[in-house]
């Protein structure tokens, strides 16, 4: 059963098939529809009133959609697409758990519960939002707090915290409940790690109690097909931030780490090597002023390459851009 993603100007305009799942990001209401999207509140910078995306089935492939415990789902085959958000606000931790660290631990444990009813344990690919990223309150940073949360829940529900763990980002807004979005399979995730930085599961202590729990990138193999899904990458090498407060800098360190990456992804790919024009992404920019010098850079490498801009924090306060991507075979 092949799977498309599709950018589109509006829902409504979506051609003969299935919609598995999808993605609003736009500071207006998505429209209601009848398969779990995931809104991310937050502006498109590149001139576009919102940016929808869909993963896209055959026509008259069969669905089925539910919910368990707040996580909006849908399945076709052996493919499931969820959504699950959790205001802040409404979450009451344990002792020595933040509201937001609760809030992530909820999310997951409900994810790996209803993976495990469906019998496709494994997780693909996630896209991970919150609220204020980088503020500190209970005496640590917000993603480090999520960072603690998610962890302990992938360990509670019995997954590694290392190795094969899925594709992800986790990424800033201004406002906001925690929104999680989740593709998931039958088989494990080929895993794809980059030679330039030291992988993220294992980052010292100094960047918080708990390593973040994704890899580099991950390629998976529906049915007759292969997908690359590239995580959320910045201004990395080894464990460090390298030039801040340099926009232009950290837009080519970016991309010279993507770039490391498909060299990897095309060692083990079986549809053949990957290029950076390959792929269609999104990138994440955190002030608005810096766009066209973003832009630029991204044009140079990406060529053609399809490219949404959208204004977010990225996880490290000194991290300007982030960029994302996928290609699907």
């Amino acid at each position: 059963m092949s799977l498309s993603l599709l950018s589109l100007r509006s829902f409504s305009s979506l051609p003969t098939g299935q919609v598995l799942g999808g993605f609003h990001v736009g500071a207006a209401s998505p429209p209601a529809v009848a398969w779990p999207l995931q809104h991310l509140p937050t502006p498109v910078l590149d001139g576009g009133e919102a940016l929808r995306e869909c993963w896209l089935l055959p026509d008259g492939a069969p669905v089925l959609t539910g919910e368990h415990e707040g996580v909006v789902w849908r399945r076709s085959g052996d493919l499931l697409f969820g959504v699950i958000d959790v205001p802040e606000a409404g979450v009451v931790p344990e002792p020595g758990r933040s509201a937001l660290q609760q809030a992530a631990f909820d999310i997951y444990a409900r994810i790996f519960q209803l993976l495990d009813a469906q019998g496709l344990p494994h997780l693909w690919r996630l896209w991970n939002y919150m609220a204020d990223i980088n503020g500190e309150a209970d005496g640590l940073e917000r993603y480090r707090q999520f960072n603690i949360g998610r962890g302990d829940a992938f360990e509670a529900g019995a997954r590694s915290v290392v190795g094969r763990v899925p594709a992800a980002c986790a990424l800033g807004v201004a406002s906001g409940p925690l929104t999680v979005a989740f593709l998931a399979g039958p088989t494990p995730i080929v895993p794809v790690e980059n030679p330039r930085q030291v992988s993220a599961f294992l980052y010292p202590d100094r960047y918080g109690p708990r390593s973040p729990t994704f890899s580099r990138a991950a390629l998976v193999h529906p049915p007759g097909q292969e997908i690359l899904f590239v995580s959320g990458t910045a201004s990395i090498v080894g464990h460090e931030t390298v030039h801040p407060g340099d926009v232009r800098a950290q837009t080519v360190e970016s991309l010279d780490n993507i770039a490391a990456v498909l060299a990897q992804a095309s060692l083990k790919s079986r549809s053949g090597p990957f290029a950076l024009g390959d792929l269609g992404y999104r990138a994440y920019v955190r002030h608005p002023a810096d766009l066209a010098t973003v832009r630029e850079v991204v044009a140079q490498r990406l060529g053609d390459a399809p490219v949404t801009y959208v204004l977010a924090d990225v996880c490290r306060s000194d991290l300007l851009v982030e960029i994302e991507g996928q290609c699907v075979r």
